[in-house]
This record gives structure tokens, sequence and C-alpha cells, in this order.
């Protein structure tokens, strides 16, 4: 079941997608929009769709899809029907058919295009995101997200990171601290950053970006919920972690982030870090090839 959160955020994200296809600015205004193309069809002529996946990939996207559908039957009287045979988080191989749409043939071709561009850009997040789990099997370090989201996605991207099987850092700039460098500077110091977070919001999660050992060293004295090690090469993350357990006992987690690569990402892992963040697995979206064609 997913949050409201999320759902409401499909709701949204979904109407500004048909919005931008259709041509109008508002959801009253699609009443009003047409897709001409469609239009070349009869208006009473029923179809059938197949949708099917031409890669091999891990699922996601099904709601958005489902909202697509839902918000055109309500602003043209008609009734799609959607059959699915995949489940989000679910693997595939190609060429395997995914869902069956039927109802009126205008409207599958109108909710087509924008349904699809949701399903193939998150299935290739999750799918991305499944590869790098993978890596890290056999290893206690969890592979983490980023901001580093498309813009309007950031919920969706979020995710289908989750489908993957990966899991969410913050999800904004709301829900806990990332203390980094500028950060750093404007307040005085890496000590008196983590001070300031406490008493400003006692309940979140500190976390502190660091580029050194000695800036390492000052954020475990400090007394940070978690560490972000910056580009630090194996040898300093190895002497990172020891530190971490001399200082803090356990009380402070690790995190690495920067130029995280397939082959290189298990070689960070058994060093004995907690977390891997990789912005790569929702920045650089390789979307996923589906095709829909009528029965």
């Amino acid at each position: 079941m997913l949050p409201a959160s999320l759902l409401n955020d499909i709701t949204k994200t979904v109407t500004w997608a048909l919005c931008e296809d259709l041509g109008v600015n508002t959801y009253n205004e699609l009443a009003t929009s047409s897709d001409i193309t469609a239009e070349l069809i009869p208006a009473q002529n029923q179809a059938v769709a197949n949708i099917i996946s031409r890669d091999e990939c891990v699922i996601c996207g099904v709601a958005w899809v489902n909202e697509v559908f839902k918000q055109l039957d309500n602003i043209y009287n008609t009734e799609t029907k959607i059959t699915w045979f995949v489940n989000d988080g679910q693997h595939v191989t190609a060429n395997t058919t995914l869902f069956e749409l039927s109802g009126n043939a205008r409207i599958l071709l109108t909710g087509e295009r924008t349904a699809l561009n949701f399903l193939q850009s998150l299935s290739g997040t999750a799918t991305v995101t499944s590869s790098y789990v993978k890596h890290l099997a056999g290893t206690t370090t969890k592979l983490l997200d980023t901001r580093k989201t498309l813009p309007g996605l950031r919920s969706a991207q979020k995710y289908a990171v989750t489908c993957g099987g990966g899991v969410n850092h913050r999800i904004g700039l709301f829900d806990a601290f990332l203390i980094k460098e500028n950060h750093i500077a404007a307040c005085g110091g890496i000590s008196k950053a983590i001070s300031t977070a406490r008493i400003n919001h006692s309940d979140k999660t500190v976390e502190v970006e660091v580029e050194n050992i000695e800036e390492l060293t000052q954020a475990l004295n400090a007394g940070a919920d978690i560490i972000m090690l910056d580009n630090f090469s194996t040898e300093m993350i190895e002497q990172a972690v020891k530190l971490t357990a001399e200082i803090s006992a356990g009380n402070t987690k690790l995190e690495v982030s920067g130029n995280m690569t397939l082959s290189t990402l298990k070689d960070y892992a058994k060093s004995g870090v907690d977390f891997i963040s990789v912005g790569a697995l929702t920045k650089h979206v390789q979307a996923v090839d589906l095709s829909m064609r009528f029965v």
C-alpha cells in the first residue's frame, strides 16, 4: 500500500504531465483540449492494447499508469480497463507483456505516451538500483539514493529506488540535516554547525560531509549521527572505520559517496561502512524500452 503522501504526489505529477502533453495549464482545461491525431479515429471505437517491455528490467510505476487513465476517464467520461500481469519490484525478462488496456481507442492513444514515460523512467531507476544492490550482496552495507533527482519526480524516483532494493536517504531539505562544506564555512566550523543543528531541531538526524581525516575527527567528537566520507580512497576509508569505532563506539554511522561505480562498489563495502550513496541511481536515468501494440 503506497503512503498517502506518495498517492497525492502521483495525482499532481500525472495531472502536470497530461497538461504538458495536451497543451493546457490546469486540470480543468484538459476537458477543452484534444489529441488531434487520436481524433482521426471515430469517437465510439473501442480497442485492446498490450504493453510490452523490450528490455530485461525491474518494474516500477504501476500507480502512475493507473492514474493516467483514471484521470483521462474522468475527463472524457470513458472507462478504461487495465489488467496487470506484473507488480512493482518484479524482475521481468525482455519481451514480457506487462499489462493490457481495453477501452476507448482514442483514450488509449492519448494516455499512451504519458503512462509509458512514467513507467519506463521509474523502471529504469529501479533496474539500475537493483544492479547496484546485487553488487553489495554478502556485505552489511546499504545502498542509499540522493537528492539528485529529476525535477518534479523526487518522490517517484525515491519510490523506484526502494523497488530496486535500495534505501532512501533524506527526502528533501526538511527531514534531516546534511551539513556540507559551505554550511561548515558559513557556520564557523563543524562543531558549531552540529551544536546549532541540535538546538534548532533536536529530533532530526544530523549528518556531516567531511573531506579528510581531520574533519572526520571533528565530526566524531561533536557527536554527528552520520558522517559522509566524500571522495575518500579505500585506504582512508579503512582508517575512518577504525577511528569511528574508537571514538564513537558504534554510535556514529559512516556513509561513502563520490564516484561510485559497479566495479568499485564492493571494495568500498568491504571496508565496513554502513552506507554507500549513489547519485547515478536517479540522475543518470536510462529508460526501459516499452511499446504499446493494439491487438
